[in-house]
């Protein structure tokens, strides 16, 4: 298993990056096993999901996901180099060795036994690329699952929970609001439109939706932390120099929603604010004055499904009696959109992904290897 991930570690599959030589290292090592692999490539074929079933044909199979791409190292101070597995006092350091490659390589270590044990119902691993920037691929997975007509009983998502079962996360949703004002000179103000003004006030007024999200949550949110939609303005970005007033501005905004919540309340509710208190000011100078919104990307939330076939099986395989809430998002929502009932479950913890010096203890991968190996002989019976 720690060649595999030192292996996996290697590829800098940043998620701007092509993840092809990732995905033909996994591909050549299943077909090495006798596992024939299915690449499904997106539309410019710089990255492929991969696809791949061990046991017999059939319904009623489990599937093991998880997503290759892994976020920047750009600015982090890492204490070695991050596209290199290192160990120090028992804790393996490297990017994506928690998120989530380590999960990737206990179930590439584990193909053999997978084999040896007389699968009476099939496994199927489902590895992604780029769910770090919005869980895109994983739908060309949903899709294959339907053009072919599988229809698997439970699919397990790898992301790092301590080996924690859980049943629930927030969505997540992504949304640009694009300024366009009126250029001038900035000894005359009120002869332009300045775009950045307009993005401050729609600014605070996500701040105010923001509070507003925190008096609406009720009960849909008390497994959460924090127990209400989250609003948070990421990034703003325009002008083009002190002495100009702005003729462009974007604000880059995101919402991480309680189960039930929807973006497109909040993207409405800004529209709204727009319409009666920014453009007609804006647009009495310049006609040509706007404010749109455009949404990224959303991920929905995983929605508990107390009793499901993957509630059930996972929490027998990592012998918990309860399960647990995510303010994250994984691709598990989208798995159970398209009819997969799923659970999230794997090594290694949230708070050390995306950060310098990520790492993932040995002790968190040896209870995974053994979470699959009862899952292998679970499946054998």
């Amino acid at each position: 298993m720690l060649d595999i991930l030192e292996a996996l570690i290697g590829f800098d599959t940043t998620s701007h990056k092509s993840n092809m030589p990732l995905m033909e290292y996994i591909r050549d090592y299943l077909s090495g096993h006798g596992i024939a692999a299915r690449l499904i490539p997106n539309e410019d074929g710089r990255k492929a999901n991969l696809f791949a079933t061990i046991g017999p044909a059939g319904d009623g199979g489990v599937i093991l996901s998880g997503h290759t791409d892994v976020v920047p190292v750009t600015g982090q101070d890492w204490h070695s180099d991050p596209f290199r597995l290192s160990e120090r006092d028992g804790r393996l350091y490297g990017r994506g060795t928690a998120d989530m490659k380590g999960f990737i390589a206990c179930v590439l270590a584990m193909v053999p036994e997978f084999l040896g044990a007389g699968l009476t119902r099939p496994l199927h691993l489902a590895f992604s690329y780029d769910e770090e920037i919005g869980c895109l691929g994983v739908h060309g997975i949903t899709a294959f699952l339907r053009e072919t007509g599988l229809r698997p009983k439970a699919a397990i998502i790898g992301e790092p929970t301590m080996m924690k079962v859980v049943n629930a996360h927030k969505g997540v949703c992504s949304v640009d609001t694009v300024i366009t004002g009126s250029p001038a000179h900035s000894s005359a103000p009120d002869e332009g439109v300045n775009a950045i003004e307009a993005a401050i006030r729609l600014g605070g007024e996500l701040m105010r939706l923001q509070e507003r999200a925190k008096s609406e949550a009720g009960e849909a949110g008390k497994r959460f932390d924090p127990p209400w939609t989250t609003i948070t303005i990421g990034r703003m970005k325009g002008g083009t120099a002190r002495n100009i007033v702005p003729e462009h501005c974007r604000l880059e905004w995101s919402c991480r929603l309680i189960p039930g919540d929807d973006a497109r309340r909040y993207v409405a509710l800004l529209e709204d604010f727009a319409a009666a208190e920014l453009l007609p000011a804006m647009r009495a100078v310049a006609p040509v004055a706007d404010i749109r919104h455009e949404i990224v990307n959303n991920v929905p939330a995983l929605m508990p499904q107390d009793g499901s076939p993957a509630e059930e099986l996972v929490l027998a395989l990592a012998r918990r009696n309860e399960t647990e809430a995510v303010s994250y998002g994984t691709e598990g929502g989208v798995f159970q959109q398209a009819g997969v009932p799923a659970v999230v479950c794997g090594p290694g913890d949230i708070l050390q992904a995306h950060k310098a010096d990520e790492f993932v203890s040995r002790q968190q991968l040896a209870s995974c290897m053994a979470f699959l190996q009862r899952l292998a002989d679970h499946m054998a019976r």
